[in-house]
């Protein structure tokens, strides 16, 4: 067979890019509300021609493919500076901005980024002021006003350019974002996604979410996050509505449902338990709502019920990382009542998932090893990290670092992080599930278990519990509530009561900050 060579026009013609998800929707419901920001409101074709601006300015200013980082809080310019970054055919690099002045730096020196988009009130910040003055990179200002000592904002930049589509090349195998993970052991790690990957991400979150025109979706989560962001493109793409918040605020929330008539939440299991606890939520009007989308952590089943009986009856977790773009796999809690709280379901359609041993071999049904997935949305690899991209996609599959196992209904039982598996006694002990008995207990809003060095068990379960506001239990309460559950060898050799959890920006218990805070904790004084 003759395959005909790919011309210019034809690449153009078949191309894969995100810009053009934004682009192609304005087309079609230019007149349509893309984005509600508090008081302001943009319509699809407004938003189309502000990115579009934007990109030129880029282009003028810098060229294409280069990196351009954002230092953003949720917001209408940050929407705009991202869709302007992906059709100018540069790299995107999100920084989270809770993280601190020393960590943002590695990031931006390491992603080699050209410019930078920033928020005012970030940039005025002493220790970030600081460090931009050291970078010396150009800032583009959002949320600001003229004149800024930070540098030009991204209204003026964009003020007065042409309101089209850039005429650029852009390869659906080029890189679109180079995405930074936790770092929770070292530097972080720069994960690159292509055009390709992310956009097959949006076209399984279509699927899965059943998204229309007509649905409004909430933007709680931050957007630096690949969560939030793959759900505000699939938002995007479907031509529905997104509703911004900075931050959570329970009572916000519930208004924010009302008065926008939100069809779509999405948000973690305690953001879900805060809403309905508020005081606002037994009188307000929740009938637009019908999906609700969970994340992050299990959701104990009597919050399950609240859920279904306030909200909505459809409920859905859903999994993914930052190295193979969500969503992976769905799961509906209401529907399969008979699974407990840690089942991960089924993958979507653009990903194929699969249980390995530690030589390669694919398990059977029933049988416990690492979860590892293939598909589109799997990155392209770390960025100037090719021996950390070479073991972590070994054997033709992504290593997802997750141990599970696939029951004989084909739905999947998330066990635990290989690194969170307790090893105490001579016996393997999943984390995850310590936690599920502890979190079914009333008294308690969050729990997280590690093992802690131990001079007789190797390792020993140590449980840190975070009550609901108004009740008590004491550790004798909570260790009898185990012991009811659990395995003997199962129980907690200890617990400490705590006011928070420590907390990533997305709502990640960060567990190696127990680990290190109370390492000692068997092996010197009893904190």
């Amino acid at each position: 067979m003759q395959v005909p060579q790919a011309s210019a026009a034809s690449r153009r013609i078949r191309r894969v890019a995100l810009g053009d998800l934004l682009y192609r929707t304005a087309a079609k419901f230019g007149d349509r509300t893309a984005v509600v920001d508090g008081e302001q409101r943009l319509s699809y074709g407004e938003m189309d021609a502000l990115s579009s601006q934007f990109a030129h300015y880029l282009l003028a200013a810098h060229g294409s493919g280069v990196q351009v980082a954002t230092l953003c809080a949720n917001s209408v310019d940050m929407l705009v500076a991202i869709n302007g970054i992906h059709k100018s055919a540069n790299v995107w690099v999100p920084v989270n901005i809770q993280l601190d002045a020393t960590q943002i730096g590695y990031i931006l020196r390491h992603a080699e980024v050209s410019c930078i988009v920033a928020d005012e009130a970030f940039c005025l910040q002493p220790q970030m002021a600081a460090l931009l003055q050291e970078l010396g990179l150009p800032v583009v200002v959002t949320m600001g006003s003229e004149p800024n000592p930070a540098g030009a904002t991204l209204a003026a930049l964009a003020h007065g350019r042409p309101t089209m589509l850039p005429e650029v090349d852009i390869d659906g195998d080029e890189p679109a974002l180079i995405m930074y993970t936790s770092g929770t052991t070292g530097n972080p790690k720069g994960v690159v996604h292509s055009h390709a990957s992310v956009y097959s991400a949006v076209i399984g979150n279509l699927s899965t979410f059943a998204f229309t025109a007509q649905d409004v979706v909430t933007g709680i989560l931050p957007l630096f996050h690949c969560g939030q962001h793959v759900v505000t493109a699939a938002t995007c793409a479907a031509g529905a509505c997104l509703v911004i918040t900075r931050g959570f605020q329970a009572g916000t929330v519930v208004d924010t449902v009302v008065r926008e008539r939100i069809s779509v939440l999405v948000g973690l299991p305690m953001m879900y338990a805060a809403i309905l606890a508020d005081p606002k939520a037994a009188t307000a009007d929740f009938s637009s709502v019908r999906l609700c989308i969970y994340a992050m952590a299990p959701m104990p089943r009597p919050l399950v019920n609240l859920i279904a009986a306030t909200l909505s009856p459809n409920i859905m977790l859903v999994t993914g990382q930052t190295e193979i773009y969500p969503v992976t796999m769905s799961f509906r809690p209401v529907e399969y009542a008979e699974r407990d709280a840690n089942y991960w379901g089924i993958s979507t359609v653009v990903c194929e998932t699969a249980v390995m041993d530690d030589e390669g071999k694919l398990l059977a049904p029933g049988e416990a090893g690492e979860i590892v997935h293939r598909g589109p949305n799997v990155m392209l690899g770390y960025f100037k990290d090719p021996a950390a991209t070479e073991a972590v996609q070994k054997c033709g599959w992504h290593h997802t670092g997750d141990l599970g196992m696939i029951d004989e209904g084909g739905q999947l039982l998330f066990l635990d992080r290989k690194k969170d598996m307790i090893k105490t006694g001579g016996e393997n002990v999943a984390s995850i599930k310590v936690e599920s008995v502890i979190l079914s207990h009333p008294a308690v809003a969050g729990v997280a278990v590690v093992g802690l060095a131990h001079p007789y068990w190797s390792e020993a379960i140590c449980a840190f519990v975070a009550l609901k506001p108004g009740t008590t239990c004491s550790e004798q309460d909570l260790t009898e509530h185990c012991r009811a559950n659990l395995g003997k060898f199962e129980v907690p050799k200890a617990m400490k009561f705590v006011d928070t959890l420590p907390l990533t920006a997305t709502g990640k218990i960060q567990k190696n900050v127990l680990r290190k805070q109370y390492a000692d904790w068997f092996t010197s004084t009893r904190l």
